[in-house]
């Protein structure tokens, strides 16, 4: 992953842009993570596959979608019943829930080649998000270390709260650019500092 090109460097100008003349409402960059992966349980599997993670991650993940933890270096969330989003800083995620998660309990996707991370911060966040997504993004409905599934028009997005102002956006490769140029309009009216 350290020598791919990121498909948001001919869209990815440093610097503050939008109305920032009394600052800057977010912040952008581009994660990234070392490894993002999906695992997903056989029907009644569940409790195991979430077992297997912990035994891997450290992170003790409730059942159900939405749920989710994030730690310095790992972070989880279910995006539907019996299914998990999991990333890490490192590489090599995918070998380890591979050896933890067997045959009987689930199925794990290595993700890291065709996903994207964006990150989101600041304190109009949760403003700008629900410019694009019919999600309530408020702390109390989205709490730290959920996340969920959803799509704006055609470009399907996973979302985790990493932070009590800040969000990361997980989306296809292709679609990366195009998300990006987006997220900074809809950004611009409360100006946003890309890094």
């Amino acid at each position: 992953m350290a020598d791919q090109l990121s498909p948001l460097e001919p869209a990815f100008r440093p610097g503050s842009h939008g109305n920032f003349a009394h600052g800057h409402g977010v912040t952008l960059s581009e994660l990234a993570p070392g490894s993002i992966v999906q695992v997903a349980a056989w029907p009644g599997e569940e409790k195991k596959l979430i077992a297997a993670i912990a035994a891997v991650t450290g992170l003790k993940l409730a059942d159900g979608a939405g749920a989710g933890v994030v730690s310095d270096r790992y972070a989880a969330f279910g995006f539907a019943p019996g299914k998990f989003l999991v990333t890490d800083t490192s590489e090599g995620l995918a070998t380890s829930l591979t050896s933890a998660v067997t045959a009987d309990i689930g199925t794990v996707t290595d993700l890291s080649h065709g996903r994207t991370a964006i990150r989101i911060a600041g304190p109009k966040v949760e403003w700008v998000l629900a410019k694009l997504f019919a999600v309530d993004f408020s702390l109390a409905a989205f709490p730290e270390g959920s996340g969920i599934s959803t799509a704006h028009h055609d470009i399907f997005a996973q979302i985790q709260r990493s932070g009590p102002d800040r969000f990361d956006i997980y989306v296809f490769r292709s679609f990366a650019r195009s998300f990006w140029k987006m997220l900074c309009h809809a950004s611009d009216e409360v100006g946003y500092e890309l890094r």
